[in-house]
């Protein structure tokens, strides 16, 4: 284990700050100035700039103004704070649409778009690279060497695709250099159903509503191409950063379960990885526990796709955003402890969307840590504040990482196949929210987890799951097989290894090259309509030490034990009696079949004895009250804990010796009260 260094020496201290938009508000020098003042007493040291502000820093084609940068950058440093430095891509200004047409984005229905929103461009457009490039560069050499400056932030959330005649003959291409001939794309496609063959490059399209949307492997071929082409865009942004400032590192943030593309494919090529987090809280559908699980997820994903490497919360929002269905306020407690979950699970900054509100535009309703108002004396405010002398209490915790013994496979392609394909039901069929649901089982006890895609090294973990892994990726099978024939425990669910990377189906049955670890073989699946269910009772003396009835709905696999022991079985319907979860000794390892999607209790229950027998590490080793969870951040030296209660009740919690509080900078009692979403960080002693 080590501690990272994120920006080169420059920084020893969690950030804290947001963005900020001064271009918006260069008609009032008083507004500018007060800014300041105001970042300086709500314990702000950084700042992000510059993300949407093409049109100011280029307002006619060829003739920039910086001066107006110049000033504000001049002004942060001296006042110690630091600058995020954006590229202005996501958002262009009317004369580059005006006169160069071509940057306007084609719909998948061959529409064109016009001048308007953000994002609205071709990312193989040309000249639309030639002026980022152009203006990225005299950035890069105006600021590169400024001492306030200490990352680039690239773009603005990367997203959407442009379906125009460029982008189809970079797609052709594309597809030219993968497959090398026809011959083998339409094998791989399986064009000869409903006689797709192509006989010409040039025959193929990106799909169309009006056109070919029914091959999967042509739409996921497609998204990978998105992907590949957005990557490639980013890179030429980056390039006159890379070349005049080569010690500032760079990131581009990602969103949150984004589907449009596959963020592991930009892993290498950024330094830092950033994410912008929008929860929706309390919610009148879900508890506020299960929502915390969720974004922890995506914390840890994110953390995941640089192998432990801390990231920073680019954005959040210090109050409530304007775009959600319901923008219910934060409760008191939850901005602090919403704030510093991300801080627990890897985040060396907390920084909000938007430092002040606009008086127009879209997010003139979105939350600010400085209100339409204008002046501190608000709750959110104050809350900002408080946070941002918290969080100097936590620096000896920057560069520190998590060291999880669990991984979660969650794999963006798999998440395309799934949603493409048509079958076996058309609804819910939820394969991020099945990750969660088998995340969660351990993100209750405290336990650290990994979101990897399938890629990924499995050597260092204990146990790896792998809910719905429908699309199996060459060399998947065996990088399983050898991490259990080691000792590794692997989990797989009902509808897993049934598709090759082109959506074509494994030959000899399901769950296709994963057979022989799990010692089954699938014959057939039932999806039940959502008012109907079955149930799974476990069988006596199963090495689980499990009993009793556990309810199951949605999909219930029928299989057949070939190797494998049953361990509960179905009790109802035709199939009663045939294996619902099965375990297979492979090696010196166990792979475990959970054949159908079951209630919560039985995820909890069924990882709670696994946990038990593979004796995972537990941070507090004690019983955590319901809606209290505990994440471990640590340098190999020292170890970090986080306990949260994502509750609006009071909770209790006894250690088993007495910690050091880093919030309150004393030592407390064994006997830990934390009030309603309340947060508690000790070091451990």
């Amino acid at each position: 284990m080590q501690k990272y260094d994120l920006f080169n020496g420059q920084i020893d201290s969690m950030l804290h700050g947001a963005d900020y938009n001064p271009d918006q508000w260069l008609h009032r020098p008083d507004i500018l100035k007060k800014d300041i003042e105001l970042m300086k007493k709500a314990n702000c040291n950084v700042m992000s700039l510059g993300i949407f502000a093409w049109a100011t820093l280029e307002p006619e084609e060829g003739k920039y103004q910086f001066e107006w940068l110049d000033q504000v950058i001049d002004n942060l440093y001296e006042n110690d704070i630091n600058v995020i430095l954006a590229t202005p891509s996501g958002a262009r200004p009317d004369w580059l649409a005006a006169k160069y047409p071509e940057v306007l984005r084609v719909n998948s229905d061959r529409s064109k778009n016009l001048f308007g929103e953000r994002h609205n461009h071709c990312y193989t457009a040309p000249v639309y690279r030639e002026k980022i490039a152009k203006l990225n560069r005299k950035l890069a050499q105006r600021y590169g060497d400024h001492p306030a400056v200490i990352m680039w932030h690239v773009s603005n959330e990367y997203g959407g695709e442009c379906h125009c005649d460029l982008c189809q003959a970079e797609f052709q291409s594309w597809l030219k250099d993968k497959y090398g001939d026809l011959e083998t794309l339409n094998r791989a496609w399986w064009s000869t159903f409903w006689s797709h063959n192509y006989t010409d490059w040039e025959n193929i399209e990106s799909p169309a509503p009006q056109g070919m949307q029914s091959s999967h492997g042509l739409v996921l071929d497609w998204k990978r191409f998105v992907t590949q082409q957005t990557l490639d865009f980013y890179k030429n942004e980056i390039k006159p950063l890379r070349e005049l400032s080569p010690d500032i590192p760079v990131t581009t943030n990602f969103m949150y379960r984004y589907n449009g593309l596959d963020y592991s494919k930009f892993a290498d090529e950024v330094d830092v990885i950033s994410w912008d987090s929008y929860p929706s809280w309390h919610s009148d559908h879900e508890s506020d526990s299960y929502r915390a699980a969720d974004v922890a997820f995506m914390h840890d994903y994110f953390r995941s796709l640089k192998d432990g490497k801390p990231f920073l919360l680019m954005e959040s929002t210090p109050s409530k955003t304007n775009w959600q269905p319901v923008a219910k306020l934060k409760r008191p407690g939850m901005h602090k402890l919403s704030s510093l979950q991300a801080v627990a699970h890897g985040s060396d900054s907390v920084q909000y969307f938007q430092w002040r509100k606009g008086r127009g535009g879209f997010e003139k309703f979105h939350g600010a840590v400085v209100d339409h108002v204008g002046h501190e004396n608000t709750r959110v405010f104050k809350d900002v504040k408080n946070l941002g002398a918290d969080l100097k209490k936590l620096n000896k915790i920057v560069g520190t990482t998590v060291e999880p013994e669990v991984a979660v496979i969650f794999d963006t392609e798999n998440r395309w196949a799934i949603n493409e394909a048509s079958g076996p039901r058309q609804k819910k069929r939820n394969y991020v929210e099945s990750c969660v649901k088998h995340y969660q089982a351990f993100w209750k006890k405290g336990i650290s987890v990994d979101v990897i895609d399938q890629t990924k090294d499995f050597s260092k973990y204990k146990i790896v799951v792998a809910p719905m892994l429908y699309m199996l990726k060459n060399g998947t099978a065996a990088r399983l097989k050898e991490f259990v024939k080691n000792g590794g425990t692997v989990v797989s669910t009902y509808w897993s290894g049934i598709v090759n990377e082109t959506d074509l189906c494994f030959e000899g049955g399901f769950p296709g090259k994963l057979k022989d670890l799990f010692g089954i073989w699938s014959e057939e699946l039932d999806v039940l309509y959502d008012n109907d269910s079955n149930t799974i009772i476990f069988n006596q003396e199963n090495e689980l030490n499990l009993t009793g009835e556990y309810t199951a709905k949605i999909f219930c696999d029928l299989i057949h034990l070939k190797e494998a022991k049953s361990l509960a079985e179905y009790k109802n319907d035709f199939y009663a009696g045939r294996p619902a979860l099965t375990v297979n000794e492979y090696g010196n390892g166990k792979a475990y079949y959970i054949a159908s999607r079951n209630e919560e209790k039985f995820v909890d229950d069924f990882y709670q004895s696994l946990i038990e027998k593979l004796d995972l590490n537990q941070p507090l080793n004690v019983k955590l009250p319901e809606g209290v969870t505990a994440q471990t951040r640590s340098d190999g030296e020292n170890e970090y804990v986080f306990i949260m209660n994502f509750s609006n009740q009071k909770k209790e919690i006894f250690l088993n010796k007495k910690q050091f509080s880093l919030l309150k900078e004393s030592n407390l009692n064994k006997k830990i009260e934390l009030g309603s979403y309340e947060i508690e960080i000790i070091k451990k002693v």
